[in-house]
């Protein structure tokens, strides 16, 4: 219900975006962690409560100038006490305060909103803790947990969106299922940036060990301890990117026609492989089964003491299919060996994922989308971005 109110309401949205710990308590307004200075010039930290009005699921204006706090007598910066909102009412029954303040705002006698409410009592409150200490203020930005059941994947509130003031443009991609196929490099960066929107489900396929190796081209920083247990690629990841979201959910397996029911259920799926034949196999899965997907790759070769090549990504939909088989390769592994021919460096394989979650984004209505491309290639050594396939 509190969670409910907040978003259904401006002006309580409107505190929480600002970094207010806000929250609804029995039908009170909790406003915690604002600065005050007690009467000995020290700088305390009190708790704002206020009775709240609403209409349905949503709050209206309030209809008393009067707030209640729990803490010492707030006081000047030189120790007086800030008589001017003292109130010798004792707070009602039910609400756990200390003091009862009435600050009537002038000339209309009336708050316009909760907004007005509680940053007008702030400014009184904490004026002098920052004439003290100009550093300190109510706005911490407090990470605000979720419940399983509320509707949202994420283990804490995604406030990233709600200062933005982008949450409508974000709940495009509610609900969605996403695969990631392959998490050796460029994979896991698709998982960091995935993870971070509200998908309800990840779903993530990779059947090797992560390796010393893997830890230079994922995001994060694998410890010695973890690297000595072996995991699972999938198993170390999703224990990595479940304290942030809900809905990450490993196979510890190789993705292939045996688990195709798995894939048939996905809305889209992230094709970071770089196995010739398994990529062809999974991509006339997914075309069979009507699945949108992206795929990445990137030749990258060392020519003079120095890397070069391209980053590419090819995006495939139902609306248009026959450009991916001119720009993937289906060719057996080279001779060479893996690391002689498939050179990654971690800031390539965060550029191919994040172009690549980019065209996802796009495909999705997420970001404008001009010029429609299906396939992007980014060549290192001249800087250059080019786009190709557009959608006809």
């Amino acid at each position: 219900m509190s969670k409910q109110l907040i978003d259904r309401s401006a002006d309580l949205s409107r505190l929480r975006a600002d970094g207010y710990d806000v929250a609804v308590d029995a039908g009170y307004l909790v406003v915690r962690d604002i600065p005050y200075v007690n009467a000995r010039q020290q700088i305390k930290r009190g708790v704002l409560i206020s009775t709240l009005k609403t209409a349905g699921d949503a709050t209206v204006a309030p209809d008393t100038h009067v707030a209640y706090f729990q803490g010492e007598q707030p006081s000047f910066a030189d120790g007086r006490h800030i008589d001017g909102i003292k109130n010798p009412s004792a707070p009602p029954q039910g609400i756990s305060a200390d003091l009862t303040f009435s600050a009537k705002p002038m000339p209309s006698g009336a708050y316009d909103d909760y907004y007005d409410k509680v940053t007008s009592y702030v400014a009184i409150l904490s004026g002098p803790a920052q004439e003290i200490d100009p550093s300190v203020t109510a706005c911490t930005f407090p990470p605000i947990p979720t419940e399983e059941g509320d509707g949202s994947p994420f283990c804490y509130m995604d406030t990233a969106s709600s200062r933005s003031e982008i949450t409508h443009v974000t709940r495009k991609l509610d609900g969605m299922r996403v695969a990631i196929i392959g998490l050796g490099g460029t994979g896991s960066y698709v998982l960091d940036l995935v993870a971070k929107t509200p998908v309800s489900e990840i779903h993530l396929f990779d059947g090797d060990e992560f390796l010393s190796h893997n830890a230079f081209r994922s995001p994060g920083a694998a410890s010695l301890d973890e690297l000595r247990t072996r995991p699972r690629k999938t198993t170390y990841l999703k224990s990595m990117y479940s304290k942030m979201h809900r809905g990450i959910i490993d196979h510890e397996t190789y993705a292939s026609e045996a688990n195709g029911d798995v894939l048939h259920n996905m809305h889209w799926v992230f094709l970071c492989v770089d196995n010739g034949p398994a990529r062809k196999v999974l991509v006339e899965m997914l075309e069979t089964f009507w699945i949108s997907f992206i795929d990445v790759g990137m030749g990258i070769d060392l020519l003079d003491d120095a890397l070069g090549g391209i980053v590419r990504v090819t995006a495939s939909t139902p609306k248009q299919r026959e450009h991916l088989r001119r720009r993937v390769s289906f060719a057996e592994p080279d001779d060479r060996g893996e690391y002689s021919s498939n050179i990654q460096i971690a800031d390539l394989n965060a550029l191919n994922a994040a172009l690549a979650v980019i065209k996802w984004k796009k495909l999705c209505g997420f970001y404008h989308d001009l010029e429609r491309e299906y396939t992007s290639t980014y060549t290192v050594d001249g800087n250059h971005l080019a786009n190709a396939d557009q959608l006809s």
